[in-house]
């Protein structure tokens, strides 16, 4: 009997660990640095050395177009999506038509292919916000996840929170790359 009753105190030791390790992992991992977050730096300096509030960029791999409206040390609003003519995206792209490009994604991008962040910081997705800042938020075919921390207030385990936050993340750093690559100087001729 002893056995059993060891063997049955290891299991609920183990299910007690498979639930609490994630909350202690997204507790803790909140002060760390997203994937986001070196690239929504670079970009913040690069718009902030060639005085821009606004970046575009095409993406090559979906055919989508992302654009970015940067308030300094305050937020950056990012989203990508597809437009139902092929004029429209080269066209803003040309003339530099950032803010414009970006209003266009909000409003005219086909419905489906939109994603919005709100990076409230403008310091890159965090998994909770530290000292009662505004949280992040992540839209996709329209649901919004709130990065706040309160899993349970959105009726979703842990495992999920980490997990839409993860995908949330590494989607919003493809993007914010692509932002990057297009503000940088360009050289050579």
């Amino acid at each position: 009997m002893p056995v059993k009753k060891l063997v049955v105190a290891v299991g609920v030791l183990l299910a007690t660990a498979a639930f609490v390790t994630p909350l202690f992992v997204i507790l803790c991992a909140a002060p760390q640095e997203s994937k986001s977050a070196p690239l929504v730096k670079e970009l913040a300096r690069l718009l902030d050395a060639s005085k821009l509030d606004s970046i575009a960029a095409a993406d090559p791999e979906t055919g989508n177009y992302v654009a970015a409206l940067y308030f300094p040390g305050a937020q950056l609003l990012v989203v990508s999506g597809k437009f139902g003519d092929t004029f429209l995206g080269p066209h803003r792209m040309s003339k530099r038509e950032y803010r414009e490009m970006y209003m266009d994604l909000q409003g005219a991008s086909v419905v489906g292919s939109r994603l919005f962040a709100q990076d409230a910081g403008a310091n890159g997705f965090v998994v909770k916000p530290i000292g009662g800042t505004a949280a992040d938020t992540y839209e996709r075919e329209n649901k919004t996840i709130v990065f706040d921390g309160a899993w349970k207030k959105a009726k979703i385990s842990a495992q999920d929170y980490a997990k839409s936050f993860s995908d949330a993340d590494e989607h919003y750093a493809r993007v914010v790359a692509l932002l990057v690559a297009q503000a940088k100087p360009k050289t050579g001729g």
